[in-house]
């Protein structure tokens, strides 16, 4: 059966990105489901929650207020809480229950955000997109509404850059994304804003202040088109690992001025010959470290991306693959692997399998 999974797990779904994209920020996450999703998040998904508290509920929908459209209990419940927690906004996530009855998840969030004045958004999830779209739509939320207009004009002397898409489901934990930083530090950027960990919603408030954007996974992007529209911040994709920081420094360089013509920096000079290695997994930073290993090794790379909406972001070798039935196909004749342990099932057993761990795919496993 096409697209199902018999051997390998699915990616984490969008209702879980929206919660790992929100979790530090000060808000109340609210999903409306019986429970299921919520167990799912906190103890496969979200690596911070024994660590790091914040405001995640699930509204622990019955089956009489499913099939009676009971709406008012879902909205006093949230009320309630507000009034006793004092969240900074409150985001709606769907899941497959309330989206076969068509709950009207705007119309919600506007009547609480009426009756509390706290800003409130939905995000149209329903557990069956994967986390690249409930956390991409979140950030794109956050942009919208909270990012304010900076005190003086931007001129790009101070290189100044915000990072887009940061979540533990793509890059682990914090000291990940400290080295993503101190990559761009060393060649004289200052960070502004991480979206979204390791700095409060203060910090995004901000984040029109800085020169220029960079798209370090496909999360961010939305983000990036809605600031490039409200304050004209150019931006740049790429994940600045350690082969790949120098060229997107560069890259920014250009953005600031004007100059950029490919906003994709993995996607530039890539090797055109059959791939020898073959990366799985989200397409900017595969992308990136494909870019990277092409570079420093001048082995051919592909990546093969399981996740949706994101063609835009491959180059011409790589190819979006949903389903397990596509991806063990196309491993058929891959010689060199990286991917996530999990997996190693579905790969030739005669090929060279290197394990890089994605929370988004296996959870906090393999996290050390």
């Amino acid at each position: 059966m096409r697209q199902s999974y018999r051997i390998i797990p699915i990616y984490t779904a969008d209702v879980s990105g929206v919660c790992s994209a929100l979790y530090e920020l000060g808000g109340m996450t609210v999903m409306h489901d019986p429970s299921g999703c919520n167990s799912t998040y906190n103890t496969h998904d979200e690596i911070r929650w024994y660590d790091q508290d914040s405001l995640i509920f699930i509204s622990g929908l019955t089956e009489i207020d499913a099939i009676l459209g009971n709406d008012r209990k879902f909205i006093d419940d949230i009320e309630h809480a507000v009034r006793e927690l004092h969240p900074k906004f409150i985001a709606l996530a769907g899941s497959p229950i309330p989206f076969m009855n068509g709950t009207d998840f705007p119309a919600i969030a506007k009547v609480i955000e009426t009756e509390t004045g706290i800003p409130a958004f939905s995000v149209p999830t329903n557990g069956m997109h994967d986390y690249v779209y409930g956390a991409g739509i979140a950030l794109e939320e956050i942009a919208k509404r909270f990012v304010e207009v900076p005190d003086s004009k931007k001129d790009g002397s101070f290189r100044s850059v915000n990072l887009l898409g940061v979540t533990p489901l793509d890059f682990g934990p914090q000291e990940n994304v400290e080295s993503l930083k101190a990559n761009l530090e060393q060649y004289g950027w200052k960070v502004i804003s991480t979206w979204a960990m390791g700095d409060e919603l203060e910090m995004l408030q901000r984040s029109a202040e800085a020169d220029v954007n960079l798209v370090v996974s496909a999360v961010g992007l939305r983000a990036a088109k809605v600031l490039w529209e409200k304050f004209g911040t150019p931006y740049v994709i790429g994940t600045p690992n350690q082969w790949m920081a120098e060229d997107i420094s560069n890259a920014l360089d250009k953005a600031v001025i004007g100059e950029s013509e490919q906003p994709a920096v993995y996607l530039q000079n890539r090797m055109q010959q059959d791939a020898d290695i073959t990366l799985i997994g989200e397409p900017v930073t595969m992308g990136s470290l494909a870019a990277g290993i092409e570079k420093k090794y001048g082995c051919a790379v592909r990546v093969l991306c399981p996740l949706k909406e994101c063609e835009a972001l491959l180059g011409g070798k790589d190819k979006v693959l949903l389903g397990e039935e596509a991806m063990e196909e196309a491993l058929k004749d891959a010689k060199i692997i990286v991917a996530d342990p999990l997996y190693r099932p579905i790969c030739p057993k005669n090929s060279s399998f290197y394990e890089l761990p994605h929370v988004a795919f296996s959870g906090r496993i393999y996290i050390r």
